[in-house]
């Protein structure tokens, strides 16, 4: 299994299903919003990004864009927001811990609101 998602599911306690699609919503999300060449090698340092980025949900006719987006995304997955803020700290965590720190921060800091759930 993927060690991102197995460490989703046992610190966040949600299904394996849910964990990647949450985890993909948030890598899209990363990627359309974030500096390419940073989100670039922050998904370098996630296994199978590609294939998590597959499985996110995608918009609906009533999609909003940006951080909210995001957070509508997660929670129609029927994740509550302590859950939403654990798989995105993992994920970030995770990804820092893979020798994505320098590139993780630059992100962070260039997404207007990001900060405050990671």
């Amino acid at each position: 299994m993927n060690p991102l998602v197995q460490r989703i599911i046992d610190t966040v306690g949600i299904d394996q299903a849910t964990a990647e699609k949450a985890i993909g919503a948030i890598l899209v999300f990363l990627q359309s919003e974030g500096p390419a060449d940073k989100v670039k090698a922050m998904l370098a340092s996630v296994p199978g990004s590609e294939a998590l980025m597959a499985q996110a949900p995608t918009g609906g006719m009533l999609s909003m864009g940006g951080i909210m987006g995001l957070g509508q995304k997660l929670m129609g997955l029927g994740l509550g927001m302590g859950e939403i803020s654990g798989i995105s700290k993992q994920t970030m965590a995770f990804a820092r811990e893979n020798g994505a720190g320098d590139a993780v921060n630059e992100i962070v800091g260039s997404i207007p609101g990001l900060s405050q759930f990671v």
